[in-house]
């Protein structure tokens, strides 16, 4: 995709999900990113691995830019099944990122391309055979990707919304970053989170009321406050 999206992360993109009522799903498979700073974000663009690297280059090759390259390779540890030369291919084609159910290798050269990747980890291995290709979903973890979602990674996870919810996710998660990051500036000058949130009276109001819950408290105070 196009546009940039600086602020999120999948925090706030899980949490804007949650309060838009989009569909969404948190991969449960742990991809770290090569290098900690790294996110990327756009629709994705699925391919399952049998063995072979033509899968990814044709791929890429069908992509549009700004896509992101998710990969099914079942989790394997015993191979890796992208380096260096297919993240610079996709980086050159104008792809946004690699997520991949598998291993990858040559870190430092990826490093050194710059293109985000999160992978289940390194391998110095490759691929040892050509298997014959499954008629099977794409899957993340245990997450079901189509292509065309929408994949949001960073160092906390990776995050896939519906496409058709997209728009009113992004929203969402503008407004929940402004209002975190004016209550994180206000908690370094000085005004706590408890004094934004008025703690004493939600607790006030607890010890008369057993039943009142926090959210309940938060939602009285108003759009300038999250939960």
């Amino acid at each position: 995709m196009d546009q940039p999206f600086p602020q999120w992360t999948t925090p706030v993109v899980a949490d804007a999900a949650l309060r838009a009522g989009a569909a969404f799903a948190v991969v449960d498979e742990r991809l770290p990113p090569v290098d900690e700073s790294m996110k990327a974000w756009g629709r994705a663009r699925t391919v399952t691995h049998f063995g072979s690297v033509d899968v990814f280059l044709e791929a890429i090759d069908e992509a549009e830019r700004g896509d992101l390259l998710v990969i099914d390779n079942a989790g394997r540890t015993d191979e890796a099944c992208i380096g260096d030369l297919i993240v610079a291919e996709a980086a050159a084609a104008g792809l946004a990122g690699i997520v991949c159910w598998g291993r990858h290798r040559d870190s430092a050269d990826i490093l050194r391309i710059g293109l985000p990747v999160f992978s289940t980890g390194t391998c110095p291995a490759g691929p040892r055979e050509h298997r014959p290709a499954v008629a099977s979903s794409v899957r993340i973890g245990s997450v079901h990707v189509t292509s065309g979602a929408l994949v949001f990674a960073d160092a906390d996870g990776v995050v896939i919304v519906s496409p058709a919810d997209v728009d009113a996710v992004l929203t969402e998660a503008i407004r929940i970053y402004e209002v975190e990051r004016r209550q994180a500036e206000m908690v370094t000058s000085g005004r706590s989170l408890r004094e934004q949130f008025r703690f004493a009276d939600y607790l006030a109001r607890r010890a008369k009321e057993p039943g009142y819950r926090f959210r309940a408290h938060l939602r009285l105070l108003g759009g300038e406050i999250e939960e």
